[in-house]
């Protein structure tokens, strides 16, 4: 008896100290990832690494090849590494930690320099790597292999990462409508994450609701009852010390940390930090496109229309003679929409009803599947070569016609209808700003899965945060959507 409790008054001292030591700010370590959350992120960077050094390998052969010697010097391979520190050094292996939503198609511009300064790099050193000078073809096909390969295989790697590990589970501080909708984010997404948990800061006394920090026990505790690989957290709107504390336990916990701030649902992402002394600070971009800015967008719109009809012209000949032999009616369904500034137009869309789909819509009302649009799924007036089209967007391909008179864009805001259009009020009826798009952030989540609100805010901070390359991408999601058959 005597020696188990001083055994137990030896194991209490050595918990003190060690609570001692943990607080001590002089002489606290660094705290330690949890085995997971590390194993996780040496699985992506491996395979990240061996994506960069297998597209620089590719494209260093194939700019071999061209220099007409008949084979592949070995020295290549000098090249490989190259590629991987290159990577590191522009933080292309550190990213993928801090994001719970690990994206390739956002590196693209730091892809895009390092294929310009690799091929810069191969060119003065060219005899090594390649065993002859390298020409202007042999530079422009490094160049265009090298960033192309780098989005494809690292895609790819994170692809075959995403299948070896287990799912994130992350656990989140706040309110329970933030949970909500992370949660359907999530879900939307298709995302190696899920929620494991909630914490509110609330406590309630007798006199009021206040937000209290919560201590690093408590957190601790939560942390291992869910296994939580990230701590989700929504800054507290009554005190910023309570967020900073949450923040700071956290971190000393060695768990990773995301943060959750209401202020971009309004500016968006597009803003600059700014240094006052010490104090950062916030520029947010004006609520407009600037007239080079939309000068920019009209010419890509344009290029994009002309190649577009260009591509599709033969399949909108097949497809009308195909809506022609399955039901009577005219090939192309005009309908008004509101579009920039509110101003109406009618739309073009090859057509997937029947010819009096309009007048039998008084009498589905009562089927409609969706909030503040009308959606049905298995709408009885859709044709059968209509479900076709529907299904895989292609009855969209016409509005190319909309985009070349101007009354379009390739991507922007959803083109709504005049009752869907007289849902939306106050600030969300600034998404007419911007001519109204094929596409958008609205098509590639889903268009029938996104609810009226959902859509009108995703459209505001699209037109707050406009950028060609932000176009450019939105269009390269659209086409795997549309391939799935994912459309509605």
């Amino acid at each position: 008896m005597r020696a188990t409790a001083s055994a137990e008054r030896g194991a209490g001292a050595l918990r003190r100290i060690a609570r001692l030591r943990h607080h001590a700010p002089l002489i606290a370590e660094a705290p330690e990832l949890h085995p997971g959350i590390v194993d996780r992120d040496r699985r992506y960077r491996y395979r990240l690494a061996i994506a960069d050094a297998l597209s620089a390998l590719t494209a260093l052969v194939l700019c071999a090849s061209l220099g007409g010697g008949g084979h592949v010097q070995v020295g290549v391979l000098l090249g490989l590494p190259l590629a991987v520190v290159a990577s590191k050094l522009r933080g292309l292996y550190d990213r993928d930690p801090l994001l719970v939503r690990k994206t390739t198609l956002d590196e693209a511009p730091t892809l895009f320099q390092l294929a310009t300064f690799y091929t810069l790099i191969v060119w003065l050193a060219d005899e090594p790597l390649l065993g002859a000078p390298m020409g202007k073809l042999q530079a422009l096909v490094l160049w265009a292999a090298l960033f192309t390969f780098g989005l494809t295989f690292r895609h790819i790697a994170r692809i075959v990462a995403a299948r070896r590990v287990p799912a994130e589970r992350l656990l989140m501080i706040g309110d329970a409508d933030s949970y909500a909708r992370i949660d359907h984010k999530l879900e939307m997404g298709a995302i190696n994450a899920r929620l494991v948990g909630r914490m509110s800061l609330r406590r309630v006394s007798d006199l009021s609701v206040e937000e209290r920090p919560v201590d690093e026990d408590t957190l601790a505790d939560a942390i291992r009852s869910v296994r939580a690989d990230r701590i989700l957290v929504v800054p507290s709107q009554t005190n910023p010390q309570v967020t900073l504390d949450v923040i700071r336990a956290t971190k000393a916990l060695g768990v990773r940390i995301s943060i959750v701030p209401h202020v971009f649902d309004v500016v968006g992402h597009s803003v600059v930090f700014d240094d006052l002394g010490g104090m950062t600070l916030l520029g947010v971009r004006e609520f407009a496109l600037a007239r080079s800015s939309g000068l920019i967008k009209r010419l890509f719109d344009l290029a994009g229309a002309i190649a577009g009809l260009m591509v599709v012209g033969p399949f909108l000949l097949l497809a009308a003679l195909a809506i022609k032999l399955d039901s009577p009616g005219p090939v192309f369904f005009r309908q008004e929409r509101i579009g920039r500034h509110g101003r109406s137009f009618r739309i073009f869309k090859l057509r997937t009803m029947d010819a009096d789909a309009e007048a039998q819509k008084a009498g589905l009302e009562l089927d409609n599947e969706a909030r503040g649009l009308f959606k049905i799924a298995d709408d009885p007036r859709v044709t059968r070569v209509g479900r076709i089209l529907r299904k895989t967007s292609l009855d969209e391909l016409p509005q190319l016609l909309n985009v070349l008179r101007g009354e379009m864009s390739m991507v922007g805001p959803r083109p709504l209808i005049a009752s869907e259009d007289e849902t939306i009020t106050g600030y969300d009826r600034r998404r007419l700003a911007l001519t109204p798009g094929m596409t958008g952030h609205w098509q590639i989540m889903g268009s029938a899965r996104v609810p009226m609100h959902e859509m009108v805010k995703i459209d505001y901070l699209y037109v707050t945060t406009w950028s060609l390359f932000g176009d450019l991408k939105i269009l390269l999601r659209t086409v795997p959507y549309m391939l799935a058959r994912r459309g509605q």
